[in-house]
């Protein structure tokens, strides 16, 4: 009997930042359990921090960093591809060709392309509009059926189809359609500061959030300054739309320890908030202390970290490569002779 051909599933996350606990538990910490079951690439997306002013060499640590945490969360290169978008030219390749079909409306309305233009007007570039259509790339290039994204990506994914279909449409059958895996476990993981915004690694408020890297001291201060409620029920632990801190803390507790939200809130009734939020703070370190030791382990093995990446480029290439030819042909340009 043959084997069954496993779909395949594409995520990335840029080098920029520190990872955060948001990052971890909406996005990288779900990667691991898909190996097993889909055919999956990983790419630590380097291109797309060029959108923004960035120091290089921060940019080459950081995406070393990126590299060496993927692997200390638990992605194995040798059930996965792990490479750096950089690495493989045909991502840059076919965002040009699919600039082509890809409009200037509908980019300019890209809620991402809005926020970051008010955020940095300063540098208002055609890599930042042109974003979600190298994104296009990363997914069309490896025919990619699933993409692992949490809610404020499906934009993204849905332009993604938008072009796959058209360029299909213009130029015969080319393209792999690709549908959203929505991370519901930890996809919506808020700012301690402002339980109304996600936790992104873009807050200037460190306070705000928890990274991957903090160590257990900062963790215990981050929690103790997080906003809960003021209501008449202040100490009470309780999930509900009218105290938002309070059930962002909830979740990520829940998240990181194991237990249901209303095991949490049985085990924390009557104890106050400061006794909560020392036993969430308790059970981010316990998730977080052997990630950090084994990341540490591999940043300090350079030879292994870069073998990796250039096999996992290999193997991306291979795949990339077909498809950029099969575009190549499909809009009429000239292949080359090898």
């Amino acid at each position: 009997m043959a084997e069954e051909v496993k779909k395949r599933v594409f995520s990335g996350v840029q080098p920029t930042g520190k990872v955060t606990l948001g990052n971890y538990l909406g996005a990288i910490r779900n990667w691991k359990p898909l190996q097993d079951n889909y055919d999956c690439l990983f790419c630590v997306v380097d291109l797309h921090s060029l959108t923004v002013s960035q120091v290089p060499a921060e940019l080459r640590k950081n995406t070393l960093d990126l590299t060496a945490l993927y692997i200390a969360c638990g992605i194995d290169p040798d059930k996965s591809i792990l490479f750096i978008q950089s690495h493989v030219h045909e991502h840059a390749e076919l965002a040009w060709i699919l600039d082509t079909v890809a409009y200037v409306g509908e980019l300019n309305r890209m809620t991402q392309f809005k926020d970051k233009s008010r955020r940095h007007a300063d540098n208002i570039n055609m890599g930042l509009m042109n974003y979600p259509v190298l994104m296009a790339s990363d997914i069309l290039l490896y025919q990619a059926e699933y993409i692992p994204v949490g809610k404020d990506q499906v934009q993204h994914v849905e332009l993604t189809r938008d072009i796959a279909e058209r360029f299909n449409a213009r130029y015969s059958e080319t393209f792999v359609v690709p549908q959203c895996l929505l991370n519901k476990a930890g996809s919506s993981i808020k700012s301690l500061q402002d339980p109304s915004a996600k936790m992104s690694k873009s807050d200037v408020n460190d306070n705000a959030i928890v990274t991957l890297s903090d160590e257990p001291d900062v963790i215990r201060r981050k929690l103790r300054r997080a906003v809960t409620d003021s209501d008449s029920d202040a100490h009470c632990v309780r999930h509900s739309a009218d105290k938002p801190g309070v059930s962002n803390l909830l979740n990520i507790y829940s998240l990181c320890s194991g237990e249901s939200v209303a095991e949490a809130e049985r085990r924390f009734e009557g104890k106050g908030y400061g006794v909560f939020k020392d036993a969430v703070a308790d059970s981010i370190i316990a998730v977080l202390e052997p990630i950090q030791a084994e990341q540490k382990r591999l940043l300090a093995d350079k030879g292994y970290l870069e073998a990796v990446l250039k096999s996992g480029a290999e193997k991306a290439s291979r795949i990339a490569q077909k498809t950029l030819t099969k575009v190549y042909r499909k809009v009429g340009l000239v292949p080359q002779i090898r």
